[in-house]
């Protein structure tokens, strides 16, 4: 008995020594896949420019594009436009375009479908001078010069909100609904709520103005990026030059 007790001791001694090890490493492994893999993540998780088959998001040399924007397939971000941190243009099923001097503000979602149950253009088109407030969504809709949209708006397939109109934060225009000019709209779903007056109709731009010239201080924080090049490529390869 005494013999069995000794060897039982010795076994189990012998037992948590190599379990004691064996986990022990297995944690390293363990530590050593997750940093590389955590590595390999970090370096191709996040992509700016997403192409879709032929198409390419198209940046101007003078927008602002935030490190952390998704820019995908039929997205065109014209001159003086910004589009600011955390916001995703999904041109896959149809066109997005920013306009001169507008701005797509934090968390914005841009989205545009196939083709408009209203028979209106299914693109999503933002004209020169716009505003787009923070966490807005817009699908396939039409917003034309020196318009204010306001944080946390949502804009269905075919709304229109024609120049000099100002939607109020957490609108909702329902779909083919049409904002007059110089009105202001509020509510869920958007009604009319006044008209504007001169001096507010001469602000419009004014902010957009103000937030392109804020853009100035964050373009000193980033290389200059835009999608130039591609058109430089072209060209080389047209006229036979090697890149």
């Amino acid at each position: 008995m005494a013999t069995l007790a000794r060897l039982s001791r010795k076994a189990l001694k012998a037992g948590l020594s190599s379990s004691s090890l064996f986990p022990r490493g297995l944690s390293t492994e363990a530590a050593k896949l997750t940093v590389t893999d955590r590595v390999k993540w970090d370096y191709r998780g996040q992509r700016k420019i997403i192409p879709l088959g032929q198409w390419v998001p198209k940046i101007a040399v003078d927008a602002y594009v935030a490190p952390n924007v998704v820019l995908a397939g039929q997205v065109t971000v014209n001159d003086g436009s910004s589009v600011w941190n955390g916001s995703v243009l999904r041109g896959d099923l149809n066109k997005i375009t920013i306009g001169f001097c507008s701005n797509v503000q934090e968390r914005c979602v841009l989205h545009a479908a196939w083709s408009s149950p209203t028979g209106l253009p299914a693109e999503t088109s933002i004209e020169r001078f716009v505003t787009i407030g923070a966490y807005s969504l817009l699908r396939s809709c039409t917003i034309e010069p020196e318009c204010i949209i306001g944080q946390h708006s949502i804009l269905m397939e075919g709304s229109l909100v024609e120049t000099h109109s100002i939607l109020e934060a957490g609108s909702v225009v329902p779909p083919g609904r049409r904002i007059p000019t110089g009105e202001l709209w509020a509510g869920n779903p958007a009604r009319f709520v006044r008209s504007l007056t001169h001096e507010e109709i001469l602000e419009i731009p004014k902010l957009a103005v103000a937030i392109n010239d804020l853009t100035k201080s964050h373009f000193s924080e980033f290389l200059p990026y835009s999608t130039v090049y591609l058109e430089v490529e072209k060209l080389k390869k047209s006229f036979g030059i090697p890149i």
